[in-house]
């Protein structure tokens, strides 16, 4: 008789719709206007991301994965024990490397599509059935704290950040990310984030201008999501999707761009997109080494390790949290 597999625990702390709203609201109101990435995350929108993730063009979590597979065992070592509480989990496939190699482990995925989560656990559950998992559907962007839960009690907390997403954030709102991170981990927590770094500017477009469509594809179900979630009246039809570096900020940006002259009702408003006007969908900064650890200091983490791929395409970065007044009174050269 086959043992039945335990089932993943699942907390849903996802914002409500009027929260939703209002963050459309602002974000429509920026100039230029543009949206938090993680309404990219619906059920399909995760969907579609898992499929660019498999395009030859994005080479970054393939990357990323091999990284983490040669190098698993040393990362656990330098880790040592706890639970892994892994933000922006996704399809949480790239943690199955550090749960082979840490001595028992425990396992927290957060993540904005409840949907996508609860898939992504019930699969982990089935590769590490000895592993306890816990799932938590939110912003974890502004998450005050995570659950009192029983695997969150007494045991040190791994971060666990894989696949570049802090380029997504400017550089104060990175730093700010950072901080969120240390107050959600708590003293004594680490942090293993993944970094994409610099690269040919023919390669970094490719990779979020897919051939097959898919990013485009994945930017546009912004709107429909907008359109169903929120009562908007976007015509996808009315806007073509835009992925471009740019050199002053070290960025891919991609938008949707205002085919002509429209009007648009979403989140209770009107809004008037004139003709050619951007509606940015996502940033990706990229970082080499020394710019991402200037970043994690001022947010209070200091380097414990760093493991690269062969090429220096991308790196993984152990952190350590340090004391924060005595790191910024060092970058700002008191000390």
């Amino acid at each position: 008789m086959t043992a039945l597999l335990p089932q993943p625990e699942l907390i849903d702390l996802h914002p409500a719709p009027a929260d939703m709203a209002r963050l459309v609201r602002e974000g429509l109101q920026r100039q230029p206007r543009q949206l938090p990435a993680w309404f990219l995350y619906d059920e399909e929108g995760s969907r579609l991301f898992d499929a660019i993730c498999r395009q030859p063009e994005y080479t970054l979590t393939v990357t990323e994965t091999a990284l983490l597979e040669a190098w698993a065992p040393a990362i656990a070592r330098a880790m040592g024990s706890g639970v892994l509480v892994e933000f922006g989990a996704g399809s949480a496939r790239k943690v199955s490397p550090l749960l082979n190699a840490l001595a028992q482990p425990a396992y927290v995925a957060l993540d904005i599509s409840s949907t996508h989560l609860n898939q992504a656990c019930r699969d982990l559950v089935q590769r590490h059935p000895d592993v306890p998992v816990l799932g938590i559907c939110c912003d974890y962007t502004s998450l005050q704290r995570l659950p009192d839960h029983p695997l969150l009690r007494d045991r040190p907390r791994l971060g666990f950040f894989p696949g570049s997403s802090l380029g997504n954030f400017t550089g104060p709102e990175a730093v700010g990310l950072l901080k969120q991170f240390a107050r959600l981990l708590g003293p004594g927590g680490q942090l293993l984030i993944g970094i994409d770094q610099p690269k040919s500017v023919q390669r970094l477009e490719a990779a979020y201008n897919d051939r097959a469509g898919l990013s485009a594809a994945f930017a546009l179900n912004l709107l429909h999501r907008l359109n169903r979630d929120l009562g908007g009246s976007f015509d996808p039809a009315s806007f073509r999707y835009r992925a471009s570096w740019q050199s002053e900020h070290q960025r891919i940006e991609m938008a949707l761009i205002s085919d002509h002259d429209q009007w648009v009702n979403v989140a209770g408003c009107r809004w008037h997109f004139e003709a050619e006007e951007p509606l940015i969908t996502e940033h990706s900064v990229k970082y080499n080494a020394d710019a991402f650890l200037a970043l994690a200091s001022k947010a209070g983490w200091a380097p414990r390790h760093r493991w690269s791929d062969p090429a220096g395409d991308l790196s993984v970065h152990l952190l350590e949290q340090a004391d924060l007044e005595t790191t910024e009174a060092r970058i700002h050269g008191q000390g």
